[in-house]
């Protein structure tokens, strides 16, 4: 039998959809979540043969459920896919609330492992470690050399002044949902717009490029996950979140999760020097793009924190806001830091 009460899943309505446009798919269809959240959600859906396929919709409650951001995400992921950038495979896109209440699109699924963590990471073997931080920097590369025009993602957003259009959006963001003064952010913003270098070319940028976002095994990117916040724009933003991401052993972490904490990955020299190789581009300024991704984290947070405060978030008792306050805190110090070297 199906799983009638899969929260966000339409069990029958959605099975209907599977067996008029999944080639070979079985039903009847179960359906387990296997990422939630603020962001879209993930199922793992498994039919009567033990086929396996991942499907992806908004989150709950989110009023304009628009189907523009499924359909946006299904083309990404279907044009990146005719390229050597490891992403699953799509299988189809529904558009039609009446099937679920919300669009939602479906990928073959790819067995492997996410690295959400240092806990998750200090199970891949110390030989496979330095293996899987090459494909990181090399699977980037080759992403930032599609020409976005050649895959049909020409379109896909402005090309030109990323990070002055980043700049303005977050700047805005800040004073939206900031929920006290903190002159270190307003500081950190006056030197990335007097410190903004010059776009050198126009790429597919990946917006979330990170270990956590990835299914490795064996030292391998087998996909590339989370594309929502792809667009394009200037490669090296990428290049500065992997860095913020990439933890050393010594740090300590300014974001929630730091896969490379366990020690036995690259060093941040290496990928950087690594990056330049495989792309042939200059990243002696990516001090800069480091503390754009900070402070834009910085934003990020404060605007979760914002929620919090404010009750958008429901029942709080479990959740330590100073938690977020020292975050932005840290987040903003390490921008400043960066920019002052």
């Amino acid at each position: 039998m199906s799983d009638p009460v899969t929260e966000g899943i339409d069990a029958s309505r959605v099975a209907s959809w599977f067996s008029e446009h999944v080639p070979g798919v079985n039903p009847p269809l179960s359906y387990e979540l296997i990422a939630g959240g603020h962001s879209n959600l993930t199922y793992r859906v498994e039919d009567k043969n033990k086929n396996l396929y991942v499907l992806r919709r908004p989150p709950l409650g989110q009023v304009l459920a628009t189907a523009h951001d499924m359909a946006r995400e299904h083309r990404i992921i279907s044009a990146v896919g005719n390229t050597a950038v490891p992403v699953p495979p799509t299988v189809g896109v529904c558009e039609d609330l009446e099937v679920n209440a919300a669009p939602f699109y479906v990928m073959e699924y790819v067995e492997g492992d996410v690295l959400h963590s240092d806990i998750e990471s200090a199970l891949v073997p110390h030989q496979e470690r330095l293996d899987l931080s090459r494909q990181v920097v090399e699977v980037l590369a080759e992403l930032h050399s599609v020409e976005p025009q050649d895959i049909g993602l020409g379109d896909l957003a402005k090309r030109e002044d990323y990070l002055g259009r980043q700049l303005r959006r977050w700047s805005r963001q800040w004073e939206q949902s900031k929920t006290r003064e903190l002159a270190v952010m307003e500081e950190v913003q006056d030197l990335l717009e007097r410190q903004k270098p010059s776009q050198l070319g126009s790429t597919i940028v990946h917006g979330d490029y990170r270990l956590g976002n990835m299914l490795t095994r064996s030292g391998r990117i087998l996909a590339v996950l989370d594309w929502e916040l792809c667009t394009l724009g200037d490669p090296l933003a990428d290049v500065g979140y992997l860095l913020n991401n990439w933890v050393e052993p010594d740090e300590v972490p300014a974001g929630s999760s730091a896969p490379t904490l366990v020690g036995g990955f690259a060093s941040r020299e290496d990928l950087t020097r690594w990056y330049e190789q495989a792309s042939g581009r200059d990243v002696s300024g990516v001090a800069y793009y480091r503390a754009f991704s900070y402070w834009r984290l910085a934003a990020i947070v404060e605007g979760v924190l914002n929620r919090y405060v404010n009750g958008a978030m429901g029942d709080q008792e479990d959740v330590d806001i100073s938690v977020f306050k020292e975050q932005v805190e840290t987040l903003s110090a390490s921008a400043l830091e960066l920019l002052s070297d």
